[in-house]
């Protein structure tokens, strides 16, 4: 998606290692209107799958998410990184590797949203190594629900994450597809 490559070659900063930081505009301040554009995008490719449910990490999933959901007509879940209070004490509960924290996080579900039976779609920010989507599909397995699609705005495709996931079988679609980030570059492929 031309629109979402030009803004991470405007204001997205690779810091080096494979981190990209879009924090200008995806996930510490978000730009509402880019945000739409992708989610209506991502409704486009994913029309035909018969998605009943969003599935996301929190924070970063939240807003591509949550602007697809609203073009799908879907609600939205997100695997929680800390249990409040509020939360029964049966939960769904994996770990995953964070690549920007440097350390494992919990991604935690309440049963009360996600349930047996839902065709889950996952919608995420980066699909890098595919860690932090794995552990959304297993906290939907886990619950009795069916992966029917994977989307994420932008893919580093050499982390290999698209490989780890192609076992599940379902169509995966990413916005922007970086193969290399050396040096200061970000260099996006035309495929």
């Amino acid at each position: 998606m031309k629109e979402l490559e030009e803004r991470i070659l405007r204001d997205g900063k690779n810091l080096g290692g494979g981190i990209l930081k879009v924090d200008s505009f995806v996930n510490h301040q978000v730009d509402p209107l880019l945000m739409d554009a992708c989610g209506r995008e991502f409704a486009s490719l994913f029309a035909s799958v018969g998605a009943t449910k969003i599935l996301t990490a929190e924070i970063s999933g939240i807003a591509p998410a949550l602007t697809t959901a609203i073009h799908l007509g879907l609600p939205v879940v997100y695997a929680r990184k800390h249990k409040p209070i509020t939360m029964p004490d049966q939960v769904y509960l994996t770990l995953s590797p964070s690549h920007t924290k440097g350390r494992m996080v919990e991604l935690i579900i309440s049963p009360e949203y996600l349930a047996g039976g839902e065709r889950v779609l996952i919608i995420d920010d980066f699909l890098a190594s595919g860690a932090t989507i794995m552990g959304l599909a297993r906290l939907a397995q886990t619950a009795g629900a069916t992966i029917v699609g994977v989307g994420a705005l932008v893919e580093k495709i050499f982390e290999g994450g698209r490989s780890a996931l192609t076992s599940m079988g379902v169509p995966i679609e990413t916005l922007a597809r970086i193969i290399s980030m050396d040096g200061d570059q970000i260099v996006f492929t035309d495929d």
